[in-house]
């Protein structure tokens, strides 16, 4: 069985291993990124009819200037973030499976205008259409340290690549030798263009969640 290679941050990371341990994968966790809270000034709400997250960490280091928004509709990026939005007490999260311009289209199409998006210091692009959209930015991905993941890697193995930064590390760090050996699924077209090309295989899910990265992975792995 090929080994899994999970990249992403903690606490997210863990859970996806335990995800796939349930369904019998050999995992290896190396998190590239560390997420980090920061200090932020919170908009009045009445200017916005929307909230949007494009990210669980937003909702788990926004802190408690969160709460100021929970009277207002709130719409998700994915399962994981809707999620984390509703242990953070929202309530009636929409949670959209595809990406941010799909969301966006979602938020216009329900009649909103004017939206505030709580995010981290890098976000994928948003084609916003005729929404206003003002970002502010809650958190930032901070590199792990660790140095020497990249010779770690075992040939043969199934890395799984949830963020365009982690894909553009790979690219960067992974020889071509390495490289031809090695199966990639990436989370989004963005991330999977980020890993560059020459890999033994590379493919995205028809959404973008942990469930359809992993059920490609057990079809690799074994």
């Amino acid at each position: 069985m090929r080994p899994l290679v999970i990249l992403r941050p903690e606490p997210g990371a863990g859970k996806t291993a335990a995800r796939a341990a349930e369904l019998g994968l050999k995992t290896r966790v190396f998190p590239l990124f560390a997420p980090r809270a920061l200090q932020w000034e919170a908009p009045a709400p009445e200017r916005f009819d929307a909230l949007l997250l494009t990210s669980a960490n937003a909702a788990r280091l926004a802190g408690e200037g969160l709460a100021r928004y929970r009277k207002l509709p709130v719409y998700a990026v994915g399962q994981a973030t809707a999620k984390a939005l509703e242990e953070a007490g929202f309530a009636d999260v929409v949670a959209g499976d595809g990406d941010g311009t799909a969301i966006a289209r979602r938020i216009a199409a329900d009649g909103h205008g004017d939206v505030l998006h709580l995010a981290g210091r890098t976000v994928a692009p948003i084609d916003a259409g005729a929404l206003r959209i003002e970002r502010v930015v809650v958190y930032e991905m901070l590199r792990t340290g660790d140095e020497g993941w990249a010779e770690r890697l075992e040939a043969g193995s199934v890395l799984l690549v949830h963020s365009p930064r982690a894909g553009e590390l790979l690219a960067r760090h992974v020889g071509p030798g390495l490289r031809r050996s090695l199966h990639l699924i990436a989370i989004s077209p963005a991330a999977l263009v980020a890993c560059g090309t020459g890999w033994a295989s590379a493919q995205v899910p028809d959404k973008p969640d942990d469930e359809r990265m992993l059920a490609l992975a057990v079809r690799l792995c074994e």
